[in-house]
């Protein structure tokens, strides 16, 4: 039996150096297997080739039947992993859904405001993120959840460990990484039906109008004014709703600012930047953990209400959170005339 099974081996062998295909090696092998099993149910005991192969054919046929019932458990089982694997459809036409996709968003659907036109609109918005730091955080996460078809980030900084306390699209693996590329990686994890640009780099003024002017909304989640100013005056002259946010310590802010609509800028309500020690950022002063995701949130609610057209946004309104006090407050805010953005003076 020992030489047979010998033999069995050096043609598996063979066949794998001259790179003969699996199937044909098997054949070779199961020849073998059934001249043997032949010998011993035609020869008579005495035979030479029967001592030689064992004397006795009950031995390999228990081995065939182990085979058999292992090659068969294998192909059963190849089959249920094919028949449970997930199947990835065709790329629907712009504007539609796999079926995946409807099962994902099918809680946003069945709101009243947003349907099946709300999330197709959703699907075919542009919507660029300044900052995934803080408040870009959980923006980024909802939007990519909620179906935005492309999703712009840019942001120049690295991951470092201090900004895992409050920064949630990050992971601990990712320090070092940047910023953008870590956001991306866990954004097309959560949902791999959005396009996600990132852009690792500096907002500069040589850039930001061309830049805006590839997406349909900008939301603003950066941490000093020089930039906010930046980022406004880019998106009035280019005529682009602009969602921006601001947090320190337990406080934080949000409005929806667009002079196309005569809803004030940002310049408007701050048409100077405040003293020094006044405003500081979160690494001068701190902040409390869940803060930037309250803000966060928000923006990203307010985004959808904005694409879709549901609901009240906040143009000429200014919601202020206080977290300590657990208190939430809305004032309104106008344009001025004497915008040095977008006063009366600059109109065509």
């Amino acid at each position: 039996m020992g030489f047979v099974l010998l033999l069995m081996g050096l043609l598996w062998g063979l066949g794998w150096v001259m790179k003969t295909p699996i199937r044909a090696r098997l054949v070779m092998i199961g020849l073998v297997y059934l001249a043997v099993v032949l010998a011993h149910l035609v020869l008579p005991p005495e035979a030479e080739l029967r001592r030689l192969t064992g004397g006795d054919a009950r031995p390999w046929l228990i081995l065939g039947g182990v085979v058999a019932l292992g090659f068969g458990y294998s192909r059963i089982i190849a089959r249920l992993r094919a028949r449970t694997a997930p199947t990835e459809p065709e790329t629907p036409a712009p504007g539609h859904f796999r079926e995946a996709e409807l099962n994902r968003y099918a809680r946003h659907i069945m709101l009243r405001e947003i349907g099946g036109a709300g999330q197709k609109k959703l699907k075919t918005a542009r919507v660029l993120v300044i900052g995934a730091g803080g408040l870009g955080s959980p923006a980024l996460l909802y939007l990519a959840a909620a179906g935005v078809g492309t999703i712009g980030v840019i942001d120049d900084d690295a991951v470092e460990g201090s900004n895992l306390q409050r920064q949630i699209i990050h992971r601990d693996a990712m320090i070092g990484e940047a910023k953008v590329h870590s956001a991306q990686i866990a954004m097309e994890a959560l949902n791999p039906f959005v396009t996600v640009l990132p852009y690792r780099r500096r907002l500069t003024e040589d850039i930001a109008e061309a830049l805006f002017a590839d997406y349909d909304l900008i939301l603003d989640g950066t941490d000093n004014f020089d930039t906010r100013y930046l980022v406004n005056r880019a998106a009035v002259a280019t005529g682009k709703p602009l969602i921006s946010a601001a947090i320190t310590q337990w406080e934080g802010q949000i409005s929806l600012f667009h002079p196309a609509t005569d809803a004030p800028c940002f310049e408007c309500v701050f048409p100077t930047r405040p003293a020094p020690g006044l405003a500081p950022s979160c690494a001068e002063a701190g902040v409390i953990a869940p803060l930037p995701g309250i803000l966060g949130s928000m923006m990203a609610t307010e985004a959808l209400k904005e694409l879709t057209g549901a609901g009240t946004g906040l143009r000429g309104r200014m919601l202020i959170h206080d977290a300590l006090e657990c208190e939430t407050r809305m004032i309104r805010i106008k344009r001025r005339p004497e915008c040095a953005c977008c006063g009366a003076s600059l109109r065509p």
